[in-house]
């Protein structure tokens, strides 16, 4: 994530070492006192070794999550019945929506953008998950405000299948843990184990 990093080591396949390197602490937040005031607020994180304690907090959650990820990876039975079930309308608010298609191009590429790591820290807001899904911007103000649309339908449908969940009072989303093991799975099924059964199958 731009100059900050997380480092994976196989030490000859026996030990597997997770490292977050921070080269760039403004990324991450800490809760301390506004200048001239004793409010405490989240600010930036700033360099030195005051703030040590912080980065140790910031490093062992990154690597946890990676390790929470990587298991999810590895162990995806519970998320295979989960692409059953999602495999069935849902609904929102008394709301219907359409059944996840878990294989389908349109259904993978929004997974990928809801699984990006950048998102892990803060979640995501609707421009984030449209930039991901649009390559190409645009300056027309009536076709930002249809994929603005659009994006937000889609969010409501992985609502909907509690693939991901709002965060309280803000305009944010959260991949849940269900939604991680599912769509974790449904990448690892299209892009792993169909094309290893067909080469089998060949």
């Amino acid at each position: 994530m731009k100059s900050n990093k997380l480092k994976m080591y196989d030490k000859a396949g026996l030990v597997l070492r997770i490292e977050t390197v921070i080269n760039d602490p403004t990324e991450f937040r800490v809760r301390r006192r506004k200048a001239g005031s004793q409010e405490l607020q989240w600010q930036p994180l700033r360099k030195g070794v005051a703030w040590l304690w912080r980065y140790a907090e910031v490093s062992r959650s990154a690597n946890r999550r990676y390790l929470e990820a990587l298991v999810v990876v590895d162990d995806d039975s519970a998320a295979r019945r989960f692409l059953d079930r999602v495999t069935k309308p849902a609904q929102l608010n008394g709301r219907a929506k359409r059944a996840l298609q878990p294989l389908s191009p349109a259904d993978q590429q929004l997974f990928r953008a809801a699984l990006r790591g950048e998102h892990r820290l803060q979640g995501f807001r609707n421009k984030d998950l449209a930039r991901q899904l649009y390559a190409k911007g645009t300056k027309d103000a009536n076709e930002r405000r249809r994929r603005c649309g659009r994006v937000t339908r889609l969010i409501q449908l992985l609502r909907a299948h509690g693939v991901v969940a709002k965060i309280p009072r803000t305009r944010r989303y959260r991949v849940t843990a269900r939604g991680e093991r599912l769509m974790s799975a449904a990448i690892k099924v299209k892009e792993v184990d169909l094309p290893k059964k067909i080469s089998e199958a060949a």
